[in-house]
């Protein structure tokens, strides 16, 4: 497997446990998670937004999160993915979503079939060397390919501070989406620029979001509730955000490719 050069000091088969793990806690993805900012959405969108009709791809789309986004703004929206249990609990949430069982190394998809690709926080998961030749071949000529990525915005202090007392002995260091290498491998132009996001949170929903990390989800039990306490108690201890409700603030990265040809 292409391990990806956005994640340094990674073995193979971490990635791959972390990669595989969100399954058996779909519902609390899909309730705790944050969705996506529409004019990141839109910006994706923009080198094909006066195709009609417009025919869009959510790839690993998880339990819907960018899908229902892309269905504010485009009619025609496919949703590929691979878990079960996460394929599951996006046919629950958008019941009137077209949402198939496929991976980005073998899409079911027929050649040159959509215009756009929309990856919501599951490019860095792919193995490349398939995925890229996949993701190619059912994007129609011009067809654009857009990575997004919600992250905490560690320039906020607090922000900063759960970071560190969230890290655990399998969290990823030095994590950058431009490392992921698109330019040369079937896509040009490769643009990147964020957007200012937010959700609303408590200290215990905050704890909860972080539960669903992946890094958290394949820790031995022990390890993980030891973890979950030392966030609970860095949570309680800081003044925004230790009583009721606060704002996470989030940085989406967004990079988008165009296929060259």
């Amino acid at each position: 497997m292409d391990s990806s050069p956005a994640f340094e000091d990674v073995d193979p088969e971490t990635h791959a446990l972390r990669a595989s793990s969100f399954g058996n806690q779909a519902a609390a993805y899909a309730r705790e998670r944050p969705d996506y900012p529409d004019a990141a959405v839109l910006w994706a969108l923009e080198p094909v937004a006066g195709r009609a009709p417009l025919r869009v791809l959510d790839l690993g789309a998880g339990t819907g999160k960018l899908t229902e986004v892309l269905l504010r703004h485009v009619a025609d929206v496919v949703a590929v993915e691979p878990d079960p249990a996460m394929l599951a609990e996006l046919r629950h949430r958008l019941p009137g979503a077209r949402a198939l069982a496929g991976a980005a190394e073998e899409i079911p998809l027929p050649d040159e079939s959509v215009d756009a690709i929309l990856v919501g926080q599951a490019l860095h998961w792919f193995d490349l060397d398939r995925a890229v030749p996949e993701m190619a071949r059912v994007l129609k000529r011009g067809g654009v390919l857009a990575g997004l990525w919600n992250l905490d915005d560690d320039r906020v202090p607090w922000v900063s501070g759960l970071k560190k007392v969230a890290g655990s002995t399998v969290s990823f260091k030095q994590w950058r989406p431009t490392l992921i290498p698109l330019e040369g491998r079937c896509f040009r132009v490769v643009e990147q620029t964020d957007f200012p996001h937010a959700q609303r949170r408590t200290a215990e929903s905050m704890a909860a979001t972080i539960a669903t990390h992946s890094h958290v989800l394949i820790l031995p039990e022990a390890e993980r509730a030891a973890l979950m306490a030392r966030i609970a108690g860095y949570l309680r201890s800081v003044p925004e955000t230790a009583h009721g409700e606060f704002d996470l603030p989030i940085t989406t990265a967004v990079i988008r490719a165009l296929l060259d040809r």
